[in-house]
């Protein structure tokens, strides 16, 4: 298999590669970025990319995908919503729109976030623009799915870019054995994510396409080819 990942760099995408690379199963990585990575591995390949709404200049090399996992974003605080629109939104459809060009059975995964609303009536801006992203992805010709996880625990290495985000995740990271064991419906951990993401490729567009921390925490404990669908609240 061979699969595409946006937002490597950051804690979720990080969390994607990782498991990736440790999956027999994935022939090769693609990971789209503004600047290198620090890490290398013989089924990753790096393409530097600036212009995150256009793809003219790399689509040769979109080609023979199976799956993408879109984990870039950003958080709201402190954003107008035409920027947060514009990174939100913007860039996964421009990405999905170049990949389903090319890879008509290509299985798009999303993430998005437990509050996302895809009715456009919340009074949060973050969760109607996600709410509007999931809505056009979903609309597109390709298998999607969209990962709407609650509380995220980082683990293997993974990091938050939002230094606010770092101090509390120091902070949980003693506590998440206890909060896992209060609160199995709502956390999840990178790893389980990246995980979770590989196994949905075997799903083939069955299932609900919207999916929460108790499906993502199902589907991350299937072993290979053992993939169930899941069955959301």
């Amino acid at each position: 298999m061979r699969v595409i990942v946006f937002g490597a760099s950051g804690m979720v995408g990080h969390g994607a590669l990782r498991a990736c690379l440790l999956d027999d199963t994935v022939t090769e990585v693609l990971a789209v970025v503004r600047r290198p990575l620090p890490l290398e591995d013989p089924r990753l390949r790096q393409i530097l990319h600036s212009d995150f709404t256009d793809y003219s200049a790399v689509q040769d090399q979109l080609a023979g995908l199976d799956a993408c996992f879109f984990c870039l974003g950003v958080s709201a605080v402190g954003r107008s919503e035409e920027e947060y629109t514009r990174v939100t939104h913007d860039y996964a459809l421009a990405a999905a729109r170049a990949l389903a060009a090319v890879n008509p059975a290509l299985t798009f995964v999303y993430v998005s976030g437990e509050g996302t609303d895809s009715t456009g009536t919340s009074r949060l801006m973050w969760a109607r623009i996600k709410g509007r992203t999931e809505n056009d992805l979903l609309a597109l010709p390709m298998n999607a799915y969209m990962f709407r996880p609650g509380y995220i625990q980082p683990v293997g290495g993974a990091v938050s870019r939002t230094p606010l985000y770092r101090t509390l995740y120091r902070v949980t990271a003693v506590l998440y054995p206890l909060l896992r064991s209060a609160f199995p419906r709502h956390i999840t951990t990178t790893d389980a994510v990246g995980r979770a993401m590989l196994a949905v490729t075997r799903l083939k567009g069955a299932g609900p396409d919207v999916l929460r921390n108790p499906d993502i925490n199902r589907l991350a404990a299937a072993g290979p080819g053992q993939a169930p669908a899941p069955a959301s609240p």
